[in-house]
């Protein structure tokens, strides 16, 4: 039973340091698109996307560290993310963030 349990540890620590090498290099991929994104809405996406890797990330981080202090992280990235792209969806649409109405 020892046995199996330290081979599950490994593989657990093994795939967890294989989606932290995924990410990271997702990341950067992501990075290179921002910068030469052809258009805006491609960078949006492209921002987006990086929130949810960030959230991965900090998921891969529990598991490695063995806590549950990064849910709470992972939580206020997903809410973060959320207002970013509706404000960032909202500029892309209308050219401005805040309409104000100027009588």
């Amino acid at each position: 039973m020892s046995s199996l349990l330290s081979a599950t540890e490994t593989i657990l620590y093994i795939a967890t340091i294989a989606g932290l090498v995924g990410i990271s290099i997702s990341l950067l991929l992501l990075l290179y698109r921002i910068i030469n994104g052809p258009t805006n809405a491609d960078r949006a996406v492209a921002l987006d996307s990086i929130g949810m890797n960030l959230m991965g990330l900090a998921a891969l981080m529990a598991i490695l560290v063995v806590t549950t202090k990064f849910n709470d992280v992972i939580l206020l990235i997903g809410i973060l993310l959320f207002i970013g792209t509706i404000a960032v969806a909202k500029y892309l649409e209308r050219g401005v963030i805040i309409d104000r109405n100027v009588d």
